[in-house]
């Protein structure tokens, strides 16, 4: 788990990088699709890795020994729960819309997350109703794997089955984030969508610099 937890590091540290581009990015549609698409590809790889680390030690990553503890307090099957990008998104699309008002009741368009359409309101609650059920779903399936830890112990030779159900619980949790996001950026358009990752990586940079400070000072305490 080492390996991932210093692939983890270095990954973050890249996100950080590709950030920095979309929060400098030329307004040019072309430049914006090219480097949304650079930071779905660098978050298909996290998830690819992440993968491989699964089937090595699934028990392991659902630990998530990378995280700080703030991190793991938040952790939906070892990572951050997939409707939590709706919420980002009626959050940056609030906070956008307030500070552009007065312009957008003179019926002037900014074309950020805060003039959202009425379709894509519509898309984006639908989208979210889709995600709850299928959260649901894998939360059940997380509770009956739980649910039978006493046959693990009990019955060593169902261990391997056991573990390869857990396997499947994480990945299926991992591809509901991955897929989430990317039918999110899909229904946005490129500057909506530089703005959502802009907004999403900042949160979860947010959350890691305070669990570390948090992990940090109970330690020297």
């Amino acid at each position: 788990m080492s390996s991932f937890t210093q692939f983890y590091e270095t990954w973050l540290e890249q996100l950080h990088q590709l950030v920095n581009q979309l929060s400098s990015a030329p307004d040019q549609q072309h430049d914006l699709i090219h480097l949304v698409n650079k930071v779905m590809s660098h978050y298909a790889e996290y998830y690819r890795v992440k993968a491989q680390a699964t089937e090595r030690d699934a028990v392991s990553v659902l630990a998530a020994p990378w995280a700080s503890s703030l991190e793991r307090s938040l952790h939906w099957i070892a990572g951050w729960r997939p409707t939590t990008a709706f919420h980002l998104v009626y959050t940056e699309s609030s906070i956008r819309f307030e500070s552009h008002i007065v312009d957008i009741l003179r019926g002037l368009r900014t074309g950020d997350l805060g003039d959202l359409s009425p379709s894509q309101f519509r898309r984006v609650s639908e989208l979210q109703c889709e995600t709850v059920k299928e959260e649901n779903v894998i939360t059940e399936e997380l509770s009956e794997w739980q649910d039978g830890a006493s046959e693990v112990i009990g019955e060593c030779g169902d261990f391997e089955k056991k573990i390869g159900r857990l396997i499947s619980v994480i990945k299926r949790a991992d591809d509901l984030r991955l897929s989430t996001v990317r039918r999110v950026v899909e229904l946005l358009t490129p500057q909506q969508a530089v703005e959502f990752l802009i907004g999403a990586a900042q949160l979860q940079f947010g959350i890691r610099g305070w669990g570390i400070n948090h992990d940090r000072l109970r330690t020297n305490s």
